[in-house]
């Protein structure tokens, strides 16, 4: 069975992002097209990273406009078959649900608080209160408007899961094996931590593209989260 792991394919090309997603595509479920090489490829980007490996594909674009620009944008990117793709819950409920309509065969899945915010970033948008609570809001407001699923950290994985129940899909960007650099990211986790909080997919990047064999970085963290769920 695959490891319940999203890698981000952050490459510095397209032959690079296709080649990692084939390292990793026997040890892990996902692979995910970020923003920045949708931008630069476009859907050849989807097409590489699918014909690379037998792996689902999550296209990271973060949607955040008004309902009928997103409603756009996903009825254009629907035809690729991503099985996931990522809009901000903080457009709101209509954007959302535009979303969702627009792409009806894609698990729309909402970002509530991005990783990299700690309490100070959030204090100076204008979220007061600590991450959490914010994570908590923004998780309510999209799973009322129809999403199934949620980007969170891995630090409100449990509060996430009991505010919304466990039919919601979480998946957890910030998930760092233990002794790696936590870089960008503000609020983190170990890949067995997140997956003990309630996490059903982790988003790993530079820990397993940047090693120097990706495909054995990628099937050490598969190991690592078997050998935690054979234990209970």
């Amino acid at each position: 069975m695959k490891a319940p792991v999203a890698v981000a394919l952050d490459a510095p090309d397209l032959d690079t992002a296709a080649r990692w997603a084939g390292l990793v595509a026997p040890h892990v479920s996902t692979v995910k097209v970020g923003l920045e090489l949708y931008l630069r490829y476009g859907p050849e980007a989807v097409h590489r990273v699918r014909e690379a490996g037998p792996a689902r594909v999550f296209l990271d674009l973060k949607l955040h406009d008004i309902p009928a620009t997103v409603a756009g944008a996903a009825r254009a990117v629907a035809g690729l078959r991503p099985d996931l793709l990522t809009v901000h819950a903080a457009g709101g409920p209509a954007m959302i649900q535009a979303a969702l309509e627009a792409a009806p065969e894609t698990l729309i899945t909402a970002v509530t608080v991005l990783t990299s915010l700690g309490k100070a970033d959030l204090d100076a948008v204008g979220l007061s209160g600590p991450p959490s609570a914010a994570v908590r809001r923004l998780a309510t407001l999209a799973v009322g408007a129809g999403a199934r699923a949620l980007v969170c950290s891995p630090q409100e994985a449990a509060a996430v899961r009991a505010e919304v129940g466990p039919e919601i899909t979480l998946v957890t960007p910030g998930v760092r094996p233990a002794g790696t650099a936590t870089q960008d990211q503000a609020r983190v986790a170990t890949p067995e931590r997140a997956l003990a909080a309630g996490a059903d997919l982790l988003v790993i990047g530079r820990p397993i593209t940047g090693a120097a064999d990706p495909g054995a970085a990628a099937a050490g963290v598969a190991a690592a989260l078997g050998a935690v769920s054979a234990g209970g």
